[in-house]
């Protein structure tokens, strides 16, 4: 085989890698549980090199899209929390389960959104902007959604939360786009690798989420399951199709699909053991599993399938 071909491979089989990794990790969790850690290097080191395929042009482009941020924003807050609290009645929830759903709904996008945005060839400058944007403003939003459908109050740190996406995504894009712009006829043979690196980063991720959620996923929790399956399914259609209504191309619309159903279920697992207890934390923990393999599948069709 030659060397070129390797890169073609890995994303030809990310699904099977995937599979293989998290069934190593529910049968033996420290294989993969030793991630954790580095996750967030994992997630700037995918960002880097997400900045050294892109172009300073390609965000000055988006500035002329401003109204596509301000979609993404509204149905993500809009279609996410209201889709928690009619699934949460319709498949008749307990309490704890159903407060874990709202939480997670109530959410902005996570990083993981701009990795299978890059890897679905979609509009990273896109995805990236509305991560950013949603989550500056997730301490105001994020709290008032929480009180409103649940009455209860919550804070998030806003510093540490602009700080932590600065350090993960802005930063080391702003890295790659320099690198890019002084050295890029040197780094062009490399290019070619950096999608393989993402594919065993998030395989490395789902796999790491599978081993520190184990006895979770064998007590086979299959309601709360369902219902995260749900929520993510229907807030990536809905995302989709609202985005298609309003006349946006394919590409903007998969972006959106993928800002709206993906959600920062770290931060929701964390305000629900914080402010509700450790039972109402499931949906996030299933969430932050589920979303990941429902995108890497989605990126795995939509890189086929560009158009």
């Amino acid at each position: 085989m030659k060397i070129d071909a390797v890169p073609l491979l890995f994303e030809r089989n990310f699904i099977l890698i995937a599979v293989v990794m998290s069934a190593v990790a529910l049968v033996y969790p420290p294989t993969f549980t030793w991630v954790k850690p580095h996750i967030p290097l994992g997630l700037g080191v995918i960002m880097f090199g997400m900045g050294l395929t892109l172009e300073f042009g390609d965000f000055v482009e988006i500035l002329r899209k401003w109204p596509l941020v301000g979609l993404g924003m509204v149905l993500q807050y809009a279609i996410m929390p209201v889709l928690a609290v009619i699934i949460s009645r319709v498949l008749g929830l307990p309490p704890d389960i159903t407060i874990g759903m709202i939480v997670v709904g109530a959410c902005p996008g996570g990083t993981a959104s701009n990795v299978i945005a890059y890897l679905s060839k979609a509009n990273v400058p896109l995805s990236v902007t509305i991560t950013l944007a949603s989550t500056c403003i997730a301490p105001v939003l994020t709290p008032a959604i929480i009180y409103l459908l649940l009455e209860r109050q919550v804070e998030i740190d806003f510093w540490s939360m602009v700080t932590s996406v600065f350090w993960i995504v802005v930063f080391p894009l702003i890295d790659g786009l320099i690198l890019r712009r002084l050295f890029r006829r040197w780094l062009e043979p490399f290019l070619r690798w950096f999608p393989s690196l993402s594919i065993i980063v998030i395989a490395l991720l789902i796999a790491c989420i599978i081993g520190l959620n184990q006895a979770t996923l064998l007590g086979l929790p299959l309601l709360a399951l369902l219902a995260v399956v749900l929520h993510n399914s229907l807030g990536l259609a809905a995302g989709y199709g609202l985005a298609r209504l309003v006349h946006c191309n394919k590409r903007d619309a998969r972006t959106l699909a993928i800002e709206v159903g993906m959600q920062n279920s770290g931060l929701g697992v964390a305000l629900a053991v914080k402010h509700f207890g450790v039972a109402t934390a499931l949906p996030g923990a299933l969430f932050s599993l589920w979303h990941n393999i429902s995108g890497v599948t989605l990126a795995r069709r939509w890189r086929r399938h560009p158009e």
